[in-house]
């Protein structure tokens, strides 16, 4: 093919691919004037997940336009990812301050642990991909999902496809992923609504315990959104022994 482009996806890109290409390297044949981040979205990998092109050996952006008898490297992330350093693929990075996500149905469990451990995850399992993307782009969070589609919306800038079928798994990859540090402020966000608890006093929330509770507990916190209640019972020594066991070798739960 004389009018071809030699594309070579490097590391774990090949995996993405929608067809099996030897060694990552793929012949495209370039018949009209297209973007680079086009070319590799339609073989396969989200944008999402390049973090790193050249042609013949010159860094170049997702706009670059594909020609023939070019060589082309792409190339998936280093970990940690820091999204704060702006970088050719992406030259507007995410504002200082506290790692926001956002997730979708598929990840709905992921979303919950990393809630668990006080993490800001924007999720309902309602969300369409077109909201999601949103408000990714609208609140500087890190989209979060196992929808190819989904992460290829122009939107979307930060973003991680979860690979992975089990929770717990997804969770180490996020954490590893974005250098999501212990001591981690775990059980102070409400699992439901995913607002910061606040503490609040028993007398105020004695009408709405059990005999038990008011018998054992004294210490309670209650979502300022759904008026949640909790307290440290037995289900919060479950999830904290949960949460070890996931993290091992990762460090403390709370800061």
């Amino acid at each position: 093919m004389d009018k071809a482009a030699t594309l070579l996806f490097q590391g774990a890109l090949p995996e993405l691919l929608r067809k099996p290409a030897a060694h990552g390297e793929v012949l495209y044949p370039v018949t009209r004037q297209t973007s680079i981040k086009d070319v590799i979205e339609a073989l396969g990998p989200p944008h999402t997940e390049i973090h790193g092109i050249s042609a013949d050996g010159r860094p170049v952006g997702f706009e670059h336009r594909l020609a023939p008898g070019e060589r082309i490297e792409i190339r998936p992330a280093e970990l940690p990812i820091d999204v704060f350093r702006p970088t050719l693929l992406r030259p507007t990075p995410l504002p200082p301050g506290p790692k926001r996500f956002v997730a979708d149905a598929n990840v709905g469990r992921l979303a919950t642990l990393l809630r668990l451990l006080g993490y800001d995850v924007a999720y309902d399992r309602d969300m369409e991909d077109g909201e999601l993307a949103r408000i990714a782009a609208a609140e500087g969070r890190i989209a979060l999902s196992r929808d190819w589609s989904c992460l290829k919306r122009a939107k979307i800038v930060h973003g991680r496809l979860i690979r992975a079928n089990d929770p717990q798994q997804q969770l180490r990859d996020i954490l590893r992923a974005y250098d999501l540090t212990p001591p981690y402020a775990a059980f102070s966000r409400c699992l439901r609504c995913n607002r910061v608890l606040s503490p609040v006093e028993k007398k105020d929330v004695l009408n709405q315990l059990l005999p038990k509770t008011k018998r054992y507990y004294e210490t309670f916190s209650t979502c300022p959104q759904c008026g949640r209640i909790y307290w440290a019972g037995s289900h919060y020594e479950h999830m904290r022994g949960f949460l070890r066991e996931i993290l091992k070798g990762e460090g403390k739960l709370s800061r």
